[in-house]
């Protein structure tokens, strides 16, 4: 607030200037006017013209802006029931429904439009919220194309004035079992049939699953992240189910056909892809954890995610929420555990505050991988670490292609169904989750959740864009949006290259394929020391050295491995491994790197080291120098193998969770190397468990089961399979499901193949994991490619999958010319169905054959001098 009124002469003085300059002004202006008034004559306004309405489709897949939608009343009667009875025949699979939505209209309109997918409309109307004044429609009609509309066309002009309208639709849909939209599943549930006797009985349920772009098959809706409303979700359904959803339900019956009405209170203000509704006659358990807040979670037969954070009622697979203590293995635990904490980390990112388009997904998936870490790590799991093994390491190996993404596109790049699933990718989760941990440590842990609750208090049921997170940070430390909007905005990741002779540093893009590439020469000199950077992998870069500091290090690891870091460990293997694939080092330095592993019994450096080998045997298991490759790994794996003997051969585990993953790595490794001391021990506990006594760990039966197989004979391929058929317990029928695919034997996978297209005999979801274990055995891997190939557009148009995973997997192993002449010769339409992940097969199967062909006979020779 100013104090007094007085002035300095100063002031004064130069108001006085201003004023004398502002009247001379005023007087050239006048003198102008009459100039121009002169010259040109005024002319009489034009007569006001109406509003322009606006006609035809819109200019882009999305949605017009001048309606908002604020509230849905929506119905919905499944026809189904969950058992088959004497007394019922008229089972189907239908749903009819209505929906009614108030919108508030911003523009004058004659036309209507929202989305509707796969879904008979059969009325429309359109009322006047304030006086129940019917607008006549003078037409409607569902466009067949990717824009999913629904266009809705008036007689009378809509008000453009913030006026509300209510848009009534009545449509009817079919309950598919493709696991999209409002889906059918089934189950068997064990049943007293008489006093002594027992039957598995079929069982029947609906469930959901809207997210991204799947709410339209269900009901006329507005089908945007960012057009946000309330919902009042009622279903009708029959006797012997009940129905879930967002909230808590009131139930009530109605006369005449025996019909229960379930009635759920409004949701908050949510995104129409976070509504889940279920009919099942499943039951519940509950428990007090002293904090009034109600949260559903489902365990659901058939899912195609792992889970779905749908708000307030989250849907998992089995296996992701049910643990059984007799069968499951730790890892079974970790994963329950981990993915609730995932799906409870979006019930705030990206439920509550939400992106306001697909394009900036990372705001949600990104941040439900990193959190997922820390709240597993609070609730006393030791894991965090893991999160450079299972998400930094994994993405780095995709953001160094061409094809590779920003993690924030623009907004239209990003319009159709296809494009936004091609978005739930690696780089969408993993690179999100490492670049916010590389955040927190630039921040500190402390200032990061200290902006983050900023975040979410600020935008609490609204919808954000990714520098809005910056602005909130920025409030604990400076400079955030600086720092990060070239990891944000930009694709791929740096390589750090550091000459220790010189301290002389340099930066360029990392890229598996590379085109001219700049080859410092180093210069050896006589030091000591070593130098190591990117302590813990908190950046999210590789750094590369030059050959000396690579061998010192290489030293320093065969010395004394504890003075390096544990994480560096493995991320200096890591590092070196991609770098050679990238002709920026010598193969033979990253080879040499694992040979230190014979003294280490740690986790994170032999899961690095493995999957790095992993590679070089997908590329060399067809040839000559397959066999060096396992003779020393088998050396290699040995003392591992030994450190855990003991337990295995008592059934008994570690008590540290990251030994326990190591003791899983040294039977694996071991048994498929040809150790014949771990296959003799697979084979026996696998006979035990044929005649009756399986006395095999949970934790160890994925490996022995599928060691016994791979060296095993028909019969035992047939007994896991009828074990599979007979289990009850989906982590138990996982297990044995991945171990089908170990056989050998051409025909068996064959067949095996076959069977995933059979949903009585291998589950929908579970395809795209069958059909890539396959893929992964060297006797299975052009049998997948073939059959992906044949049943290319059956598998996406009726299973309603993306097959970007699925392509990932079966080509991993490409790198010959004709493969790639293969991938290339796709038609179009089928390229259409996943064009991003089959860019980056072509990518990567061309820098492999490039390797392969420059390395090979080095790779033979290294492995050769080993022996």
């Amino acid at each position: 607030m100013a104090e007094g009124t007085g002035m300095s002469k100063a002031l004064a003085g130069g108001i006085g200037v201003l004023t004398v300059s502002s009247v001379c002004g005023l007087v050239l202006m006048t003198v102008m006017y009459k100039i121009q008034i002169d010259k040109f004559p005024p002319v009489s306004p034009p007569t006001p013209t109406k509003p322009v309405i606006p006609t035809g489709l819109p200019p882009t897949l999305r949605l017009p802006d001048y309606l908002i939608p604020e509230s849905y009343k929506v119905f919905l009667q499944p026809y189904f029931y969950s058992a088959i009875t004497n007394n019922y025949t008229n089972q189907s699979f239908i749903f009819t429904g209505n929906s009614t939505v108030r919108v508030k209209c911003m523009e004058h309109s004659k036309r209507i439009y929202l989305h509707v997918h796969d879904l008979n409309v059969t009325t429309v109307e359109v009322t006047k919220s304030d006086s129940n004044e019917k607008l006549v429609v003078s037409g409607y009609k569902i466009h067949q194309n990717e824009s999913n509309f629904l266009e809705i066309q008036l007689k009378e002009t809509m008000s453009g004035h913030g006026t509300y309208y209510d848009i009534f639709t009545k449509f009817e849909g079919e309950l598919l079992d493709n696991l999209a939209g409002f889906y059918a599943s089934w189950y068997t549930k064990n049943i007293k049939a008489e006093e002594v006797e027992e039957e598995d009985q079929e069982r029947f349920l609906a469930t959901s699953l809207l997210k991204p772009t799947d709410a339209r098959k269900v009901f006329p809706c507005f089908d945007e992240p960012a057009l946000k409303a309330v919902f009042h979700i009622t279903v009708i359904h029959r006797p012997g189910t009940s129905a879930l959803s967002n909230e808590i339900g009131v139930k009530t019956e109605i006369d005449g056909e025996e019909w229960i009405v379930t009635t759920f209170e409004k949701t908050p203000v949510m995104s129409t892809y976070l509504l889940a509704f279920t009919v099942s006659d499943f039951t519940y358990i509950s428990k007090s954890s002293g904090t009034n807040i109600h949260v559903y979670q489902i365990a659901l037969p058939d899912i195609s995610a792992g889970a779905l954070e749908n708000w307030g009622f989250i849907s998992y697979q089995e296996s992701g929420l049910l643990y059984d203590k007799k069968t499951a293995s730790s890892f079974d635990q970790e994963r329950v555990a981990t993915m609730i904490a995932h799906a409870l980390a979006h019930q705030w990112f990206g439920n509550l505050v939400t992106m306001r388009w697909w394009n900036d997904l990372w705001l949600n998936e990104g941040f439900a991988t990193y959190m997922s870490y820390i709240g597993v790590q609070d609730a006393g799991w030791d894991l965090r670490d893991l999160i450079v093994l299972r998400e930094i390491q994994t993405a780095f190996q995709v953001d160094s292609l061409n094809s590779s993404h920003p993690l924030s596109l623009q907004e239209n790049y990003i319009q159709t169904s296809a494009e936004i699933i091609d978005l739930f990718d690696d780089i969408t989760y993993r690179k999100g989750a490492a670049l916010l941990r590389m955040l927190a440590t630039f921040m500190t842990e402390e200032a990061f959740m200290k902006g983050i609750k900023t975040y979410l208090d600020k935008f609490q049921y609204n919808n954000t864009v990714y520098n809005d997170l910056w602005n909130c940070l920025q409030e604990t430390k400076e400079n955030v949006e600086a720092f990060m909007s070239t990891w944000i905005e930009q694709a791929g990741y740096p390589v750090i290259t550091i000459i220790t002779q010189t301290g002389e540093t340099s930066q360029e893009q990392f890229l598996l394929k590379q085109t001219g590439v700049r080859r410092p020469h180093f210069e050896l000199k006589d030091k000591d020391d070593w130098l190591l950077a990117n302590v813990n992998c908190t950046g999210f870069f590789r750094v590369n050295y030059d050959e000396e500091n690579w061998n010192k290090l290489r030293m320093q690891l065969e010395r004394n491995h504890n003075v390096i870091p544990l994480i560096n460990r493995g991320q200096l293997i890591d590092d070196a491994f991609n770098i050679a694939r990238g002709h920026r080092l010598n193969v033979t330095i990253a080879l040499s790197l694992t040979k230190y592993l014979i003294n280490d019994t740690e986790y994170i450096p032999w899961e690095s080291a493995l999957k790095n080998l992993d590679h070089l045997i997908l590329m060399f298991d067809r040839s000559e120098v397959y066999g060096p490759i396992m003779k020393y790994l088998r050396k290699q794996i040995t003392p591992l193998y030994k450190h855990f003997e003991e337990y295995t051969l008592n059934g008994t585990i570690p008590e540290k969770h990251t030994e326990q993953y190591n003791q899983v790595n040294a039977i694996s490794v071991a048994c498929s190397s040809g150790f014949p001391e771990c296959i003799e021990m697979a084979k026996s506990l696998f006979k035990d468990y044929r005649n009756g006594t399986n006395d095999i760990h949970p934790n160890l039966r994925r490996a022995i089961y599928c060691s016994a197989i791979a060296s095993g004979d028909e019969y035992d391929w047939e007994f896991a399979w009828k074990e599979y058929q007979r289990a009850t317990v989906t982590a138990e029928k996982d297990k044995l499901r991945y171990a089908l695919t170990c056989t050998k034997e051409i025909w068996l996978l064959n067949r095996y193949l076959q069977y995933t297209l059979d949903p009585s005999k291998i589950r929908k979801m579970d395809l795209v994991s069958t059909i890539s274990y396959i893929a992964k055995n060297v006797a299975g891997q052009p049998l997948a490619w073939d059959f992906v190939r044949g049943h290319w557009s059956y598998i996406t148009q009726e299973y309603g999958i993306s097959l970007g995973s699925l392509l990932d997997a079966v080509t991993k192993r490409f790198s010959t010319d004709v493969e790639l002449e293969e991938v290339l010769e796709q038609d179009e339409d089928d390229q259409a169905l996943a064009a991003r992940a089959l860019e980056q097969v072509i990518e990567r199967t061309e820098a492999n054959i490039k390797w392969v062909k420059e390395n090979k006979q080095i790779v033979k020779e290294w492995f050769m001098g080993e022996l």
